[in-house]
């Protein structure tokens, strides 16, 4: 079982390789002219890029020359510099974006998703990401909890929802994924769960103790369902 994922981990980043190099090549092929490059960027959708971003959207692969750029925007106020290797249009940028820059691929998780769907009452001022390392920092005053996933999870889109260039899991995707990271962990609103999906999205952590785990909370679930119920 060990050795096929690992292999299903080889294919997926063999792809995305592929799908980034034919990406580049489309770019490469349709440079901005000088004093075009500044505009590209404010045109981009993006509020928020990486120096890779940038390299994409300039058609452009030598890093001096995009570092270089970028400084002279900066300097010159048309770009604001967010922290290194991460840029926006202005300091309007969207936030979950920001956070999902920094390190991919990732997606916003955790608290971040489960107390906006009312699965947690606790307000968090963190923004959560399950990305391949775990690490906390502060950029421009945002605090931000990277959570590593392993990488054949990670991988696997089931429950995560792309729109407006940010990837974020599902409220279902989100509990699983702290089941998955916290050995037990308080719950306050399972009622607003999908558990058609969550039994659906639960095969691709490929763990035993986190099957026993989400099937208690259902059996719990279930019963507070009865007693309310009862009492009506």
């Amino acid at each position: 079982m060990d050795s096929l994922l690992v292999l299903k981990d080889i294919m997926v980043y063999n792809v995305l390789e592929l799908t980034f190099k034919v990406i580049s090549s489309h770019y490469m092929d349709n440079k901005p002219v000088k004093g075009e490059y500044v505009e590209v960027l404010l045109r981009s959708s993006k509020t928020v890029f990486s120096t890779k971003d940038v390299a994409l959207l300039w058609g452009e692969e030598k890093e001096q020359t995009i570092s270089g750029r970028l400084y002279k925007y900066v300097k010159a106020g048309k770009l604001v510099k967010v922290r290194r290797g991460i840029y926006a249009k202005d300091k309007n940028y969207n936030r979950f974006e920001l956070a999902t820059r920094i390190y991919t691929p990732s997606y916003i998780s955790f608290e971040t998703v489960l107390t906006r769907a009312g699965v947690n009452f606790q307000y968090y001022g963190n923004i959560f990401v399950a990305t391949y390392v775990t690490r906390e920092i502060e950029a421009d005053g945002q605090k931000i909890s990277f959570v590593r996933m392993k990488d054949y999870v990670l991988s696997n889109t089931a429950g995560i929802e792309h729109a407006d260039g940010i990837a974020t899991a599902t409220k279902e995707r989100a509990f699983l994924d702290r089941i998955y990271i916290s050995k037990d962990y308080h719950f306050d609103n399972l009622d607003v769960l999908d558990w058609d999906k969550v039994f659906e999205i639960l095969p691709i952590y490929h763990n035993k103790r986190m099957g026993k785990k989400v099937t208690m909370y259902f059996e719990h679930y279930k019963s507070n369902q009865s007693n309310k119920t009862e009492n009506v």
